[in-house]
């Protein structure tokens, strides 16, 4: 009779955040998944009202390549705050929820 062989199949379990995946720490994570949605909400708001380089460069008062920059997602290349402050130029308002999951463990003390 025929040996049957077991193949190993590749997990790729996602723990629900795309920017957790590739490894990033949870307070990195977090702080990406903020700047990602305040990015989404910018540029729905550029697309819908139809605004130009020109005319985001004068709304936001920056200059050509920092808008370029927004409008090609360069988010490592912006704080929460300027982008905070670009939705406010556009006439948006920012709500953070925070929630949490479990009791934090306490720390073990160190005494020297």
């Amino acid at each position: 009779h025929l040996k049957t062989e077991k193949k190993k199949v590749a997990s790729n379990k996602q723990t629900g955040s795309v920017f957790h995946d590739p490894g990033f720490d949870q307070g990195t994570s977090e702080a990406l998944e903020v700047k990602a949605a305040l990015l989404n909400a910018i540029l729905g708001v550029v697309e819908e009202r139809g605004y130009k380089q020109r005319d985001l460069e004068k709304l936001l008062n920056q200059p050509q390549p920092r808008v370029s920059e927004l409008l090609n997602g360069k988010i490592s290349k912006m704080s929460i705050e300027k982008l905070l402050d670009y939705l406010q130029c556009l006439g948006g308002l920012a709500r953070i929820t925070v929630s949490f999951q479990e009791k934090p463990k306490k720390r073990a003390r160190v005494t020297a």
